[in-house]
């Protein structure tokens, strides 16, 4: 049964689509191991077949995640200290990534030396170099770079923009949340689409091409100021209910306009550089990142709107998966890569290989979180509060 249906206090939407971020995740990484990027293991069945189907997320699949990320650390930041707010975020997501990197991640970073610079040694051993940093494991694309965060690259990243927010927040006092009603009361009608979109776009034409995208910290200058832009406007944005609203009241025109940008990327993806016509400066170029970026904003606005007009309620399942979410993010992306090496020798069809690997990582998945979330010495290896994991209250998203 529904419950709170109205309730204005609390985005419930904002969980759900948190939850619904997460599970497209899963498909895309196991999408990842059909395509022609660049992976930790690949399908013999590997084309390009599905690539187009992966570009319809990719704008905005981690733009959503940093989006909703800010509006749960702005209200964890309103109901804590500052010092409390750092120490919290600290343990919620450091402790997980030092035990990700050291026990989670490195079945990828092993099934990657194995089919790509053709190791031949026994996992325990792998571990001895790997924790060691060894950077001998090279094939013609690079070296593997150990120990590693992979898919978690999302943590560090997080816990730094947490950094930035308490500062931020610190430094305006009440400024911040009048700056976050000033943006409500601006970003309405054409201005609620346009004007994130410009500002994306700026930010795309400024440092895409100077920094591509590596998910290692300290260079990765793009993506940071993508990615905590979506975070600190969902953070300045937070208890802004109307703004929230004109998603819903906007959702299909947003929709369409996505899908209608994502096949215009197509199209730029597939027209050869040199079937351009001339200009005198790089138009096309820009032209494409402005309508990247339309995309990225329009899909993350009808995700928004299209949750809040149908999931702004809580419910055990809403309050259940919320806690999941996280360690089914620690873990999905190991479970993926270990069952597509297990399961690579039956040379099974491709698509029935790709329904058993989502069954069995999802299933995976949440039977290691059962297993946690009753054992507590596991919990914070996952981002878990002992005393939430069974009351299942109103807990806060990650």
């Amino acid at each position: 049964m529904h419950t709170n249906h109205h309730d204005d206090s609390r985005q419930f939407f904002l969980d759900w689509v948190r939850i619904f971020a997460f599970f497209v995740l899963i498909f895309y990484h196991v999408g990842m191991y059909y395509v022609t990027w660049d992976w930790h293991v690949k399908s013999v069945n590997a084309s390009n077949a599905i690539e187009p189907l992966m570009k319809l997320s990719s704008p905005w699949r981690l733009g959503l995640l940093f989006l909703v990320s800010g509006v749960a650390s702005s209200w964890m930041l309103n109901k804590l200290s500052v010092g409390g707010f750092i120490r919290q975020r600290s343990a919620r997501l450091l402790i997980p990534l030092v035990f990700g990197m050291l026990v989670v991640t490195p079945p990828q970073a092993f099934v990657e030396a194995v089919e790509q610079a053709g190791y031949q040694g026994n996992y325990f051993d792998f571990m001895k170099l790997y924790l060691q940093a060894y950077h001998g494991f090279c094939d013609k694309d690079g070296c593997l770079d150990l120990p590693t965060w992979n898919h978690l690259w999302f943590v560090p990243y997080l816990w730094i923009y947490s950094l930035l927010l308490a500062g931020i927040s610190l430094g305006l006092g009440k400024h911040f949340e009048l700056l976050g009603n000033f943006l409500a009361k601006h970003l309405t009608g054409w201005k609620l689409i346009v004007l994130p979109t410009l500002l994306l776009a700026l930010i795309r034409i400024l440092l895409a091409n100077r920094f591509p995208t590596t998910h290692d910290l300290v260079d990765d200058w793009f993506n940071h100021a993508n990615s905590f832009t979506l975070f600190l406007l969902g953070a300045l944005l937070a208890r802004q209910t109307e703004f929230w609203q004109r998603f819903d009241a906007a959702r299909w025109t947003l929709l369409g306009t996505a899908l209608a940008c994502w096949a215009l990327v197509l199209v730029f993806d597939a027209w050869p550089d040199d079937r351009w016509p001339a200009t005198p400066f790089p138009v096309w170029s820009k032209l494409f990142h402005l309508i990247y970026s339309l995309c990225q904003w329009s899909a993350i606005g009808a995700a928004c709107g299209f949750a809040h007009k149908h999931f702004h309620f809580d419910s055990p399942k809403r309050r259940y998966l919320t806690q999941a979410v996280f360690p089914l993010y620690i873990l999905h992306q190991t479970f993926i890569v270990v069952f597509a090496y297990v399961l690579k020798p039956a040379s099974l069809a491709p698509g029935i290989e790709a329904i058993v690997l989502i069954v069995l990582t999802i299933t995976s998945s949440f039977a290691v979180f059962e297993v946690v979330r009753r054992i507590p010495a596991l919990q914070p290896m996952f981002g878990l509060r002992a005393d939430k994991v069974f009351a299942l209250k109103s807990t806060t998203p990650l």
